[in-house]
């Protein structure tokens, strides 16, 4: 074979390894991209069944209404645009001069005209202002407020979202909706959001009241803690709020605290095992002597089948237990609540055997 040839014969033998080289890389490429993708896909998943544990944009803080603008966008309080009644005040769907459609809660007279903020020099709008900063995917955003003589006005979003309270007690086919498992996704949502009040916002807020009517929950029964930190405004008030503190609550000066938010966490999460009210407390002196004997078939719901695996609702009752029977200096913190709850979320969601 003469040079010339011999060198042509190793040049196509190196472009053809280059070319299979070649190849070789662009399959793996293809194959790596389609784990990758793979991989998003179940990611995506995940956090969309867990898409109220995503971080939120970063939050304005509270735009000041005119009574003026606050009227015309309820109409005038007309009653046909009350969506709620609560403790503190009732609540009106109003829409705003942009077209966007708002909760507005009206406070009641009486609270209005005893308020003098929290002192220290804070009055109502400066509360708010700060308690509108709080941006939680499980806290309802505060949007804005109003204030005049013998007025107070809380600006809230609006979802057409409806109270942990009405479908546990008043909608007659809500406790199915309610199923197990959803019902451990709002019990860690509730934790998650006084997890963020209590140690993610400086200073920290106090709810004050952590009762089912506090607590929304949307279309993907995702739980949403609301009127959070207002109780300044009705300090002293015992409507609405027995049963949902602890008894330190009376005889603090400062009333409301971490602790006893956690107390009321815990009588919540007697009521999503039961199905039962509050009922002044009565819930409580009901279910611990179950919970320390074990008797959980007892405590569940009875509009509910029970699971093929109760292990999850034990732990459930066990932390329900610890929040309520513990005095203020031996109460979990929301910390160690939030870790159990997530835990058991994640078990629950992880499961395919039809035991939920």
């Amino acid at each position: 074979m003469k040079y010339g040839e011999t060198l042509v014969y190793a040049l196509v033998l190196a472009l053809l390894s280059l070319a299979i080289i070649l190849f070789i890389i662009l399959f793996v490429l293809i194959i790596l991209k389609k784990k990758k993708r793979k991989n998003t896909d179940s990611k995506a998943t995940v956090y969309d069944q867990k898409s109220d544990q995503e971080s939120p944009p970063i939050k304005p803080c509270a735009s000041p209404y005119s009574l003026v603008d606050i009227d015309v966008a309820t109409d005038g309080f007309n009653e046909r645009r009350i969506i709620g009644k609560g403790r503190l005040g009732t609540v009106y769907a109003a829409v705003l001069a942009g077209g966007e459609l708002v909760a507005v809660k009206r406070i009641y007279p009486r609270f209005v005209l005893r308020n003098a903020g929290l002192g220290r020099g804070l009055g109502f709008s400066s509360v708010l202002k700060w308690l509108s900063l709080a941006n939680h995917p499980n806290v309802l955003p505060i949007l804005g407020f109003s204030e005049g003589p013998g007025e107070r006005i809380v600006v809230m979003e609006f979802m057409g979202m409806m109270s942990l309270d009405f479908y546990l007690h008043q909608n007659l086919d809500g406790a199915s909706l309610l199923e197990w498992g959803r019902r451990l996704r709002v019990a860690a949502g509730v934790a998650r959001g006084l997890e963020y009040l209590h140690e993610m916002v400086a200073p920290p807020i106090v709810h004050g009241c952590v009762k089912p009517s506090n607590i929304l929950i949307d279309v993907k029964f995702s739980a949403k803690v609301c009127d959070y930190g207002l109780s300044f405004l009705a300090p002293n008030e015992k409507e609405g709020v027995m049963g949902y503190v602890d008894r330190e609550y009376w005889v603090e000066p400062k009333g409301g605290s971490k602790e006893s938010d956690v107390y009321g966490l815990g009588v919540v999460l007697l009521e999503l095992l039961s199905g039962r009210r509050c009922e002044g407390g009565l819930i409580v002196k009901w279910s611990l002597p179950l919970i320390k004997e074990m008797k959980i078939d007892e405590l569940l719901d009875p509009r509910l089948m029970v699971p093929t695996d109760v292990k999850p609702l034990v732990r459930l009752a066990k932390v329900a237990s610890a929040c309520v029977s513990n005095s203020r200096k031996n109460r979990p913190l929301i910390g160690q609540v939030v870790a159990i709850l997530n835990a058991l979320q994640d078990e629950v969601m992880l499961w395919s055997n039809g035991s939920f």
